[in-house]
């Protein structure tokens, strides 16, 4: 890997955004052995490697992997796709501020729910909170109500019925769509900035979700966090967080959270603001866990 990981990245550099590169690899099916194994077929030594070091690779290489293709005995052709890596709604200058992550922006095509490393993190964070106990959610960066529309799928009619849930977000058009996906009376709605969350009169909730909204550069995060626990939570109130660790790049979700001024991934910022979180939290008696992989969970319960 130390001669392909330099070889590809060159050639890379020679093609345009869209266009292949393909090698021919042993074929990961004819063993099950770690990466960097060497086996031997019919006298001759090969190393080892799985479909997913390969995926990795791609991955770093801002690639994407195209299904593999049967060559001559015992190898398969990779093609690795270049991506696009200005076509990205982080880098989204065309739609108005307030409607950036709204319908019909770039961000708008992207399902996390859809993301097996998402979807299974946050709801192994809603089972940690409790989900069946809670009464009152609040969402602050609901957008169109996919964090919702889990907790519906989750819990039975009744439970549903019974918690009082409210979700605010900046987008006019994605708060419309959720009103949509979502006429329930126990619903509530608002297309709101929340920085001024105190004019809504909220009220006090025993579960909080924010998945990564908080991080906005348009938010103070730490004094505005405390100032959630502080003013919006019960007594034995819950909270799950998400935090970015990755980037959508030509419909890809890559790995790692990117810094200002770095053009690598660096996730100093991203690390500060959740130990940050972790801590506050402890000190306030919370039982605090981080989970997850391309978005990082913090979940926090009361301590009883």
């Amino acid at each position: 890997m130390q001669e392909i990981l330099p070889l590809l990245t060159k050639k890379l550099e020679q093609c345009k955004a869209g266009e292949f590169i393909s090698f021919e690899v042993l074929d990961p099916d004819l063993a099950d052995a770690y990466t960097g194994k060497h086996i031997e077929l019919e006298s001759i030594s090969y190393v080892y490697r799985g479909y997913k070091a390969w995926v990795d690779l791609a991955e770093l290489l801002f690639c994407k992997m195209m299904t593999p293709e049967k060559s001559t005995y015992p190898f398969v052709r990779l093609r690795f796709k270049k991506l696009h890596t200005k076509n990205s709604f982080h880098l989204d200058t065309q739609s108005p501020k307030e409607e950036k992550y709204g319908l019909g922006s770039a961000f708008s095509q992207v399902n996390k729910m859809e993301e097996p490393a998402f979807l299974h993190y946050y709801t192994q964070a809603l089972n940690n909170a409790k989900l069946t106990q809670r009464t009152a959610i609040l969402n602050l960066g609901i957008n169109t109500g996919d964090e919702f529309e889990v907790i519906k799928k989750s819990v039975s009619a009744q439970i549903f019925k019974n918690i009082k849930f409210v979700g605010v977000d900046y987008s006019q058009t994605a708060i419309a769509y959720a009103r949509d996906r979502f006429p329930d009376d126990n619903v509530t709605l608002h297309a709101h900035d929340i920085n001024d969350l105190e004019a809504l009169n909220v009220g006090r909730f025993d579960l909080l979700i924010s998945i990564g909204t908080l991080q906005s550069s348009s938010i103070n995060f730490k004094p505005f966090f405390m100032s959630l626990v502080q003013n919006y939570l019960q007594k034995d109130a819950a909270i799950i967080l998400g935090f970015p660790n990755s980037r959508w790049i030509d419909s890809e979700m890559i790995y790692g959270a990117k810094a200002p001024n770095y053009v690598m991934s660096e996730m100093s910022l991203l690390f500060d603001d959740v130990i940050f979180c972790k801590k506050y939290l402890q000190q306030h008696k919370f039982r605090v866990t981080i989970t997850g992989k391309q978005y990082l969970f913090l979940t926090a319960t009361k301590i009883v």
